[in-house]
């Protein structure tokens, strides 16, 4: 039986469409649902194995990303969240979806997700380097994945950042590879310390990160596929078709298979 994942949508979130295709093209079955369905017992949470917190301005980001969906969720479905998360499930917030995570208090330690060093919204490309076993990222050992958000720097005290490296909840780190070089692009885009992308809590299952795997499902998806493409056809190697979010995605069908 195939995996139910379901994708909050509601007041500002707007990835949910491609987050949902993600998950369907990965083997699963998304649903889109309203945080307000959940609310109001239209949708149930226990009868899903994944949930997603997709892309987007929840609320404007008027009061902080992320912030005011996260006090919506606290308010209203936070005994239903517990529930969810101490049972074998997995939980994946990306970008605003992670912003709305670390406002919930999900993680086992406190941080911030704060404006970027460049007090720029910024949209590019970065490569990563991943650093743990989190259910999500089994086989993976780098991958490169577009960003876009104005709020990005991950920032904590130095216990905090003790305790992240300790239980191995780094899960991506901003590292130089065959993106950045092709670009000419710094490594780190907002200035996040340590240069850390993503983490996980200490199980692995709860997944937040800043870049948007569901945006980079297909080789033409790649800001350079056109040269990759190319050098391909003159190295007599299959052109793939796949591009490398959709590992993600298909890491947490495999988990329920």
């Amino acid at each position: 039986m195939k995996p139910k994942a379901l994708i909050m949508s509601g007041y500002g979130l707007n990835c949910e469409e491609e987050t949902k295709y993600a998950f369907d093209k990965a083997g699963a079955v998304g649903d889109i649902v309203h945080i307000n369905d959940l609310i109001d017992r239209e949708k149930n949470l226990s009868d899903y194995q994944i949930l997603a917190l997709p892309g987007g301005f929840s609320y404007g980001d008027d009061t902080g990303s992320g912030n005011a969906f996260a006090n919506k969720i606290k308010n209203h479905l936070w005994e239903k969240i517990q529930s969810f998360v101490q049972k074998d499930h997995l939980v994946i917030g990306i970008c605003n979806g992670f912003q709305i995570l670390a406002n919930l208090g999900i993680f086992p330690v406190q941080f911030a997700l704060t404006h970027n060093d460049s007090a720029r919204y910024t949209v590019r490309w970065v490569d990563l380097k991943v650093e743990n076993n989190s259910p999500w990222l089994q086989g993976i050992h780098t991958l490169s994945l577009p960003i876009a958000h104005g709020e990005g720097k991950l920032f904590a005290d130095n216990n905090t950042l003790s305790r992240l490296n300790k239980k191995n909840m780094v899960a991506l780190r901003y590292v130089e590879g065959e993106i950045c070089r092709y670009q000419t692009l710094t490594p780190n885009p907002n200035g996040s310390i340590e240069d850390i992308a993503g983490i996980t809590d200490k199980s692995g299952k709860i997944f937040g990160l800043m870049p948007h795997p569901e945006r980079a499902l297909f080789f033409t998806n790649l800001p350079h596929w056109p040269y990759l493409k190319e050098k391909y056809r003159r190295e007599k190697k299959a052109v793939p078709e796949i591009g490398p979010g959709l590992s993600l995605f298909k890491n947490a069908v495999h988990y329920f298979s």
